[in-house]
């Protein structure tokens, strides 16, 4: 049986570092998050990147995370 888990995502995001498209860094900021403007960020098993230009990165760090 799989497990049911609800949250906001302000829940979700608080204190963590993050990153995303600049257009909604606002956003990001207002949900608690510690944005960063950088092409991948890796927080609390949560990998984020900003553009399309970022997927190798993006999946380097999310290939890491996934061999721990």
């Amino acid at each position: 049986m799989s497990k049911k888990i609800a949250t906001l995502i302000t829940d979700l995001l608080k204190g963590v570092d993050i990153t995303g498209f600049k257009s909604i860094r606002n956003d990001l900021k207002n949900a608690g998050a510690n944005y960063k403007d950088e092409e991948v960020v890796v927080s609390n098993n949560i990998v984020t990147s900003r553009f399309p230009d970022d997927i190798p990165a993006f999946n380097r760090e999310s290939l890491k995370l996934l061999a721990e």
